[in-house]
């Protein structure tokens, strides 16, 4: 069973997105704050999918609860709703470890199109992986089976977005990706948002992987055009 949390302090809202996810097959357990959600989460985080995780409410805003949904869990879906449009705000979420992002107000259609795609990314930790196991390039080594990356051994906490950045660069090593290619393999050709959310996750990862991510060595920037992974 597809198993989400919502957490949403507005009664409206809540139940619009309930009754949405309840009709495209989904288990739904709704709270309505912050506190309650990792209340919850403590309980039965590991039979949670995705949450779907309001920006804006009283008490423990969404930031902080995404903050510490994310370090229990690195291959959780996580999708923040947000009735701001400042581009800070959409980039704190994806630096702090949501998968994506939806700005009220939204469509039904919007709503599950988002759901479904975080969805499948996380269903995909489950799946049977390929005969080859590994990935190597210089010092990583990306595992296909158990779905983890290494560096000089050591292990590299990615969200399930992160690990798949991460595979389409090793599977294409010194090739210039076109940001849109990069968007459309990761988010799928009907993905609703912003471009940008392509360079929020790879400042991101950069982060992780390189040794001085402000002079990055292996994710480059290819200027005006995109990304590639250099061996």
């Amino acid at each position: 069973m597809k198993r989400i949390l919502v957490c949403e302090d507005e009664d409206a809202i809540r139940d619009f997105e309930v009754i949405n996810l309840k009709r495209s097959g989904y288990d739904v357990v709704d709270v309505s704050n912050g506190e309650d959600a990792l209340k919850v989460f403590a309980k039965e985080g590991n039979t949670f999918d995705v949450v779907l995780l309001d920006v804006m409410m009283p008490g423990m805003d969404g930031f902080e609860v995404c903050k510490q949904l994310r370090s229990q869990s690195e291959t959780l879906g996580i999708i923040m709703l947000t009735a701001k449009t400042q581009e800070m705000d959409k980039v704190r979420g994806l630096m702090i470890g949501a998968d994506d992002y939806i700005t009220k107000p939204f469509s039904p259609s919007e709503l599950m199109a988002r759901v479904d795609a975080i969805y499948r990314r996380v269903s995909m930790t489950s799946k049977p992986q390929p005969s080859a196991q590994e990935i190597v390039s210089g010092d990583f080594v990306l595992n296909l089976k158990s779905r983890t990356l290494t560096k000089r051994g050591k292990p590299i906490d990615l969200t399930q977005v992160e690990y798949q950045i991460m595979e389409y660069f090793l599977h294409n090593r010194n090739t210039a990706l076109e940001r849109s290619a990069i968007l459309d393999h990761i988010w799928g050709t009907n993905y609703y948002g912003d471009i940008k959310i392509v360079d929020v996750n790879i400042r991101r990862l950069r982060m992780k992987v390189e040794d001085e991510p402000s002079n990055p060595t292996h994710i480059q920037t290819v200027w005006g055009y995109g990304y590639k992974w250099q061996d």
